[in-house]
């Protein structure tokens, strides 16, 4: 009897599709957003470090174009992939209400609770297609940095042109630190959201992307 349920079960499982976490209209734009995010933030590095704000440069092992044009050009390529793609992501987000059902409600005692959790590794994974409270704010606090980044990066670009929106920052010089703070913030954010990845199981991931 053992023998025969164990059997049961076994086929009951490979029956069972893996569930899927995320659509994949989800997951191609999710990868050509991280693509079009890396050329943006390694060519911005090399165009800080021809103007630097601070008292440091980066180094050219992890910058891109190779000098201040060459940057620009990778820049702005980059940042058109980025800012079409991510239009198509949030007019999907909205239309399909995705943003509505996993980024909202968000309240601070849901926060705490989560982060408390969290920290004390005790924050339960059962179910991967509903995100915690932290998880939706830092997701939705990354969509408003982007949007942010993306004003702030042509008011740079075309300060002329677009001056009612660099005076929506203060000015050109403040437009810049402003730039360089959503960088830092997305730049953050992907080295949590990368070490949370490789920290999830193998089978969690496996179910993540749908195998």
């Amino acid at each position: 009897m053992s023998s025969i349920t164990v059997s049961d079960q076994q086929a009951s499982a490979k029956a069972t599709p893996a569930k899927i976490i995320q659509p994949a209209w989800v997951r191609a734009l999710h990868w050509t957003n991280a693509v079009a995010m890396v050329l943006m933030i390694m060519s911005g590095w090399q165009i800080y470090t021809a103007s630097p704000l601070f008292g440091f440069t980066f180094p050219p092992s992890i910058t891109l174009g190779g000098w201040l044009g060459g940057a620009l050009l990778w820049h702005f390529a980059a940042m058109w992939l980025l800012m079409v793609n991510g239009l198509i992501y949030l007019a999907l987000g909205l239309a399909t209400g995705r943003f509505r059902k996993k980024l909202l409600p968000i309240t601070p005692g849901g926060v705490i609770s989560d982060a408390k959790a969290a920290l004390t590794f005790k924050l339960a994974h059962d179910d991967l297609s509903k995100y915690n409270s932290v998880q939706k704010l830092l997701y939705t606090g990354i969509i408003i940095v982007g949007v942010v980044i993306v004003l702030s990066g042509l008011s740079i670009w075309k300060p002329v042109q677009l001056h009612w929106l660099a005076v929506l920052f203060g000015d050109y010089a403040i437009a810049r630190y402003v730039h360089f703070i959503c960088m830092a913030l997305i730049v953050a954010f992907l080295v949590v959201h990368v070490a949370l990845a490789v920290l999830v199981p193998k089978s969690l991931r496996a179910m993540i992307i749908g195998r």
